[in-house]
């Protein structure tokens, strides 16, 4: 086993949460917008904008959990309880996010494959049942090294605090050094990564290109339709958005999902060779850009569309406004504070929230004043 001493542990943790705390801290904001713009809007209260949402949830605390799963590969000094909790919690919440994820693209996938049977599928008539369902089976899974399906008898040996010479932790400490591989078995991890992991990326992917190929041909049609009677520059602006709509999809499944299948191959070269990693800041980078690459897909799905952003854009604009009104104000008691009778002037115009200039006479001519905000006829 690698010596790691306690300057590299700091160093680790330093790393960890410098990569994972902009992720989490994105991730949890905008997450939590788009909840309360779900949320607050009853035209969005029905089945198909319920599994968005929980989808959201799982999201949200994906997010919150981002930070401890790059510890789920490094050894620490923890009882066996402790390092149950700190490897099932972080294992179930992104198993739970990647069932939501599954369901949400089958769904959207079923409506646009029967678009009027869309309402009459067993997922929207038993939608409790689903989400229910999405969040057990995930917790059971996780769940099953705690009924026993553990290493618990695998002790491995941390170093001492002062030293980094490796200490008897069965001995000294009363318990082992936690590490995955005391919760873990290898057949767990083959089990999770190629029985659910893998078919979950793949049916994503294929339904996401049957997706696209269905939109294709519905395209091609379009413009077989619109021969006759369309001129060539809304052709080729139909064509562009389609162009646009395959290197947006293109973009989102290198930057989300890649770097996540490139750190679950490596984590599997690894289990195979039964070696220890020759580079724990390459393990840490990985999985932390891995795992919060994919916790951004639902925040891609949810930001482009115009149902789950328009209350915040609502809130914005009043806010926004608001406060145009309250400098506004802020304004005019400043220049009837300095002994100027705005009254005095003659008839006022509006011009603008925040703008006011004076009707005069004929030849009249307007100078700027030391305010941005207004305009003196004299």
């Amino acid at each position: 086993m690698a010596v790691v001493t306690r300057n590299d542990s700091d160093v680790e943790a330093q790393l960890i949460y410098t990569v994972t705390l902009p992720f989490s801290c994105a991730i949890v904001f905008f997450n939590t917008l788009l909840i309360l713009g779900i949320t607050c809007s009853r035209q969005l209260h029905n089945s198909q904008h319920y599994f968005f949402l929980s989808l959201l949830v799982a999201d949200l605390c994906t997010g919150v959990a981002l930070p401890f799963i790059p510890w789920m590969g490094l050894n620490r000094p923890l009882s066996f309880s402790a390092c149950l909790l700190v490897h099932i919690f972080p294992n179930f919440i992104f198993l739970a996010f990647l069932f939501h994820l599954v369901l949400v693209h089958y769904e959207r996938y079923q409506t646009i494959v029967n678009p009027l049977r869309g309402g009459q599928l067993w997922l929207h008539r038993r939608f409790s049942i689903t989400l229910l369902a999405v969040w057990m089976l995930p917790l059971l899974f996780a769940l099953l090294p705690a009924f026993g399906w553990n290493n618990r008898a695998v002790h491995s040996c941390c170093p001492g605090p002062n030293s980094s010479q490796h200490l008897n932790c069965a001995v000294s400490s009363g318990g082992g050094c936690c590490s995955y591989r005391n919760v873990f078995p290898d057949a767990f991890i083959f089990l999770e990564v190629y029985g659910l992991l893998a078919p979950a990326v793949l049916s994503i992917a294929a339904m996401t290109c049957r997706v696209l190929w269905i939109t294709g041909e519905q395209l091609r049609g379009i413009r077989r339709l619109q021969r006759g009677v369309a001129n060539k520059q809304c052709l080729r602006r139909m064509d562009m958005r389609y162009a646009c709509c395959v290197a947006a999809i293109s973009f989102a499944f290198l930057a989300c999902w890649v770097p996540y299948i490139v750190y679950t191959h490596m984590g599997m070269t690894f289990l195979l060779s039964q070696g220890e990693r020759t580079s724990r800041t390459c393990h840490i980078v990985l999985s932390c850009t891995g795992v919060g690459g994919m916790a951004l897909v639902p925040l891609l799905l949810g930001l482009a569309n115009r149902k789950y952003t328009d209350p915040g854009r609502k809130l914005f604009r009043k806010v926004w406004y608001h406060c145009r009104n309250t400098n506004v104000q802020m304004d005019t008691s400043l220049w009837s504070g300095n002994g100027l009778d705005l009254h005095g002037f003659g008839k006022w115009d509006r011009v603008g929230p925040a703008r006011f200039q004076r009707v005069g006479p004929p030849g009249s001519r307007v100078v700027g004043s030391p305010s941005s905000s207004w305009m003196f006829a004299l």
